[in-house]
């Protein structure tokens, strides 16, 4: 596993060795002991798994109080992911970092805690595999608006995308819930 940095040095990409020949391929996709040479050493207590179709964008979420670090992958198809800084005292902090991930490249993106996460469905479905560092509080979630002029996400488009109604209805930038 390699690191790929990002405009944001804290959101990573995990560069994956694929391991190809004519029955399929085969990837080593978590090894604690490699992320912690890496310099990312998190404990991860919790799996999920996301399927959405084309054209679907989920986020920006995050959750204020057990923020939780995730390190997402996309198994099948193709997403365009983002990451925001929410961190005040981050010099990065209303930055936001996008990126493809596929399943085809077995790429995985490391987004810490502090931050709000979302993606927008490129292929006709893709299925997303994450792991988070602190448990789901529903109490404690929070949506960044995802069309926020301030933030000013370029979000390739094909048309409107299909949003929960808690996506649709997010916190501006301006009135959001932040980390010190």
């Amino acid at each position: 596993m390699t690191l790929i940095a990002t405009t944001i040095p804290d959101v990573v990409l995990v560069e994956t060795k694929i391991f190809t020949d004519e029955r399929g391929s085969f990837y080593e996709s978590w090894n604690q002991q490699e992320m912690i040479g890496l310099g990312v050493d998190h404990r991860f207590v919790q799996d999920n798994f996301s399927q959405s179709r084309k054209g679907v964008l989920r986020g920006l979420h995050y959750q204020i109080r057990h923020p939780q670090g995730k390190l997402v992958r996309v198994v099948a198809g193709e997403v365009f992911d983002v990451a925001v800084d929410l961190r005040k005292s981050s010099p990065t902090f209303g930055k936001w970092v996008g990126f493809v991930l596929s399943g085809e490249s077995g790429r995985m993106a490391w987004i810490p805690p502090g931050f709000a996460h979302g993606f927008y469905v490129l292929s006709q479905k893709a299925d997303l595999l994450y792991k988070t560092t602190d448990h789901w509080y529903p109490q404690f979630e929070r949506t960044l608006l995802w069309n926020d002029s301030t933030i000013g996400i370029d979000w390739p488009l094909e048309g409107r995308p299909l949003l929960a109604a808690k996506d649709q209805e997010g916190t501006s930038f301006s009135e959001v819930e932040t980390f010190d």
